[in-house]
């Protein structure tokens, strides 16, 4: 059988002894890296060529709509957490600590990117830091890891400028130079709390993204009256400037506190003008999750900080974040779990401008073959066991067994083999 760069390439083959997300048998057929069949379980005898999932869930790839490659410690010795009492304290204190750490920010990036694509992420949305210190380093890094992974992670990178617009003078250039190097996304930061200038930042990000076709990406974490500002100030200017389906909002916490009045204008107009909201689950208050999306607003998960100066926990699983959503939204039902695991599929692809996710008869097949027999399963219990495939090949086995799986599931040993390696 030939092989590539990936792994294993298969020609024709037939999945077999699948589960669909309901639970369903399924057999899916493979011609050319693409699905050309999907159809209920064959009981005929296994042929050359078909490979047995025994049971297995086979969904699309996850997608991580939110990160940050360029701040995780991983891979280097365990950092403490340093806390700070505010923002911009944390900002100050998180340069200070990766500037002890320049010489392997490369290698940290690529060993959480590839973790990722072992995980079952085939999408990927990072911000990448753009400032007047920092320049365009960690972009141009992203944009050389976006070229190597290309064909196993597809990386769309936001220009970042955590330090504030206003208060960060040079940083609007680098943002537009960021974009004309190959960024997709205009990011932005608390425009009251950083910058203390909601209409001069919104300003910026927004005329600089419709001056160059970019989507648009600011990180929320006001409450209260600031965040009502902000959230209104995003809503004209989208509307004004005709960005409907291009405007995220991240972590928005003040959409979990505000009153009637307010949330009934808000969630409608953020469902009429499909600005998405990303929620990684946090600690404290956060976006409610079901609401908004009972309301029409596409709201999608990502892992944002792994290990790093802002956060010690997490391994950049998009998949444990939308158990962590669960749970914290008290998502018991199935359907309630098989939303959760829409914001790390479909709901992410959607917010972020990509084609929806299979798996379909016609699309490439990009899938994830994981040890459970549902998807309210696979999001209550992440299973350990997942095999990757890209367009037909595997590029990731990671076939450890669960306990919790149905007891039809023949037990292999515990193996691992990867493209990456």
């Amino acid at each position: 059988m030939p092989t590539t760069k990936f792994g294993v390439f298969m020609a024709w083959t037939i999945l077999r002894n699948g589960r669909n997300r309901e639970g369903d048998p399924i057999d899916v057929e493979i011609t050319e890296g693409r699905i050309v069949a999907l159809r209920s379980a064959s009981t005929a005898p296994m042929a050359d060529g078909e490979v047995d999932l025994d049971g297995r869930l086979v969904l699309p790839l996850l997608v991580n709509g939110h990160a940050h490659l360029d701040k995780t410690f991983l891979g280097t010795e365990w950092q403490p957490h340093v806390p700070g009492s505010s923002v911009i304290e944390r900002i100050k204190i998180e340069k200070r600590l990766r500037a002890d750490l320049v010489e392997s920010a490369g290698d940290r990036e690529r060993l959480l990117a590839e973790r990722m694509i072992e995980f079952g992420t085939g999408a990927l949305r990072t911000h990448v830091d753009v400032d007047a210190a920092l320049g365009l380093s960690g972009l141009e890094r992203m944009l050389k890891l976006r070229e190597d992974l290309r064909g196993l992670l597809d990386i769309q990178l936001v220009a970042f400028p955590q330090s504030g617009i206003v208060r960060d003078p040079g940083s609007y250039e680098l943002l537009e130079e960021a974009i004309r190097l190959g960024a997709e996304v205009i990011g932005g930061i608390d425009p009251i709390g950083i910058d203390g200038d909601v209409d001069g930042h919104l300003d910026a990000v927004f005329g600089l993204a419709d001056r160059r076709g970019a989507m648009i990406d600011i990180h929320l974490h006001a409450v209260g009256d600031d965040a009502v500002r902000e959230y209104r100030g995003i809503i004209t200017r989208t509307r004004a400037l005709g960005m409907e389906g291009r405007v995220v909002l991240s972590h928005a916490f003040g959409l979990g506190a505000l009153g009637a009045r307010e949330q009934e204008e808000i969630f409608n107009a953020l469902a009429e003008l499909r600005i998405a909201i990303m929620s990684n689950g946090p600690a404290g208050l956060m976006p409610p999750v079901k609401q908004l999306a009972e309301q029409g607003v596409i709201v999608f998960a990502g892992s944002d900080n792994v290990r790093d100066a802002w956060w010690p926990f997490g391994s950049g699983d998009v998949l444990d974040v939308a158990r962590n959503i669960a749970c914290r939204s008290g998502f018991l039902r199935d359907e309630d779990l098989g939303l959760a695991l829409d914001l790390a599929t479909s709901n992410g692809a959607c917010a972020l401008g990509l084609p929806t996710c299979g798996p379909k008869v016609g699309e490439p097949a990009d899938l994830l073959v994981v040890d459970a027999g549902s998807a309210a399963e696979a999001v209550a219990n992440p299973p350990v066991g997942r095999d990757v495939m890209r367009s037909g090949e595997w590029v990731s086995r990671r076939r450890l067994h669960t306990v919790s799986g149905p007891t039809n599931r023949r037990e292999s040993p515990a193996q691992f083999t990867s493209a990456l390696s």
